[in-house]
């Protein structure tokens, strides 16, 4: 009795469930639209009656995927949802009930069974709702995919290869292509791929194929390619050829941060720029930056390989100074999104303190007293560049002992040192190629994808075009400031993408629509 009852002296019956005879084992039970019970009902209708109980599906035991018929091939592991969604799409006529359940039962991976417990819902007599569960059992062949085949009857069978390379001291540029790769997808119909010394290698199973993988890299970095062919068979009664094609692509020698003594004849068809330059950009045009001036140009693969000069000094060669005193800005400019200003700075070496240099820099916007620099030490270092002696004999004030490149987070990196980073990256399903003696060592390989990282959280324009994780091994700390400048800077979390999560997400929601 209710509260509001019992205040206006009110007597109210509890109401109670009334109870029917079944129409034909006369047992007790909860009226229904049969008026059967539920174990009569289950004799008289069955509703799985029509459905698949058993059905045969194909794998490839070398890639470990499922065939989805017609011809797609889609790859799960033993027991997991992937492979419950796959067999439960395998069913027909399913639409005819209503799915409640599915769940997997447990079978011995050797015994070429997968079993499935299936329960459905759907309306009987007089419009009464049976619910029923039944088994499915799946019976496993094996069977070759197209690739997997191809590759097992000839492992070398493919028609074009498209080998590229780049003939500098590191593989930053590899890096960051793999990610564009990944990013257009250019690369998904590679029968194999194999890291080489200075290069990858891309075996395609069709000429068109390498072709549109090509011109992919035309349009992301400056290439010169040669296309060669070799005869494989030729059948003279239908006079058939056979050939397998080779792509011999080469990136251009020229990479970002590199500093560049232009050619007087390239320097004087870009309006008298530099000529001492820096290549602050890599994409299918060359971006170059006069850090004393703020004068900028661009260059196409056309027009670079016409003249084919290389970097003075590279990367490799960057030196650490320290900032002691910073001035005003003279002078700002914006080129391709990214600021510069120019400022005089004082600046001495790391090994060398006592030595002071007064240069100008392009980097006033972002240094102040007491940071940390790299640049070029053109002071001290011993430069093997013909176009740079040129130049150095023709001013009459000498070259700037010192041209900085970009601000150090070395300090500030150092205390998160074995911290794993927000983000993570995917990689290609690359084969190691030692057979022509060019082992990649793996401690090299390392550093150097460390540096592309640190690249990637400094620089938000070179991640614009690809495509960055969150990574489930890093957790925020409580005590880090969001609004620190002073820190290294990071990849802001609004860049990334959670594919994981939104993947198992779409999958739960995949499993709550099948169960509905």
């Amino acid at each position: 009795m209710s509260a509001m009852d019992q205040e206006s002296g009110m007597f109210k019956v509890q109401q109670t469930i009334g109870s029917v005879l079944c129409c034909k084992c006369g047992v007790p039970m909860p009226p229904n639209a049969a008026n059967m019970c539920v174990n009569c009902l289950r004799s008289e209708v069955d509703i799985t009656e029509g459905l698949q109980k058993s059905i045969q599906i194909f794998y490839c035991p070398e890639c470990g995927c499922y065939l989805q018929p017609p011809k797609t091939w889609i790859k799960a592991q033993w027991e997991s949802k992937e492979l419950l969604t796959f067999c439960i799409k395998r069913l027909k006529n399913l639409n005819k009930v209503k799915l409640k359940n599915a769940e997997l039962v447990w079978t011995e991976p050797h015994s070429k069974r997968i079993k499935v417990k299936i329960t459905v819902q759907a309306e009987v007599l007089n419009g009464a709702v049976l619910e029923q569960s039944y088994p499915v059992e799946y019976t496993v062949r094996d069977n070759l995919c197209e690739s997997c085949s191809r590759f097992q009857a000839n492992p070398d069978q493919w028609v074009a290869s498209v080998q590229l390379r780049q003939h500098v001291s590191h593989r930053r540029t590899f890096f960051y292509l793999e990610q564009l790769i990944l990013r257009h997808d250019a690369a998904s119909r590679a029968i194999r791929i194999q890291q080489v010394d200075q290069g990858i290698d891309f075996f395609f199973g069709n000429k068109s194929h390498a072709n549109s993988f090509v011109e992919f890299l035309r349009k992301v970095v400056p290439i010169e390619y040669r296309q060669d062919q070799q005869l494989v068979s030729h059948d003279v009664k239908s006079s058939l050829y056979n050939y397998k094609y080779t792509y011999s692509v080469k990136i251009c020698p020229v990479c970002r941060e590199d500093l560049i003594c232009l050619p007087s004849k390239v320097a004087s068809g870009l309006g008298n720029l530099g000529p001492l330059v820096v290549c602050t950009k890599v994409s299918d045009n060359i971006t170059l930056l006069d850090p004393r001036t703020l004068r900028c140009a661009f260059l196409d693969a056309r027009q670079y390989w016409r003249s084919g000069f290389r970097a003075a000094l590279t990367s490799r060669q960057l030196v650490k100074y320290f900032v002691f005193d910073v001035e005003p800005p003279v002078g700002e400019a914006t080129v391709g999104g990214q600021k510069y200003a120019l400022s005089y700075v004082q600046i001495a070496r790391e090994s060398d303190i006592g030595k002071m240099f007064y240069v100008q820099t392009h980097l006033g916007h972002i240094l102040k007293p007491g940071d940390q620099a790299l640049g070029y030490d053109i002071y001290g270092a011993n430069v093997n560049d013909e176009e740079m002696e040129r130049y150095r004999l023709s001013v009459k004030n000498g070259l700037p002992e010192a041209i900085l490149i970009k601000k150090c987070y070395d300090e500030q990196r150092e205390r998160k040192k074995g911290k794993p980073r927000r983000f993570t990256t995917k990689k290609l399903p690359m084969e190691m190629d030692e057979s022509r003696g060019g082992r990649v060592d793996p401690e090299k390989m390392e550093s150097e994808y460390e540096e592309f990282l640190r690249d990637l959280e400094e620089n938000p324009e070179l991640r614009f075009n690809i495509s960055l994780y969150k990574n489930k091994d890093y957790q925020d700390s409580e005590t880090a400031s969001m609004t620190d400048g002073e820190g290294a800077p990071s990849v802001p979390i609004e860049e990334l993408l959670a594919e994981l999560e939104l993947s198992e997400e779409e999958d739960d929601d995949n499993e709550e629509d099948m169960d509905e």
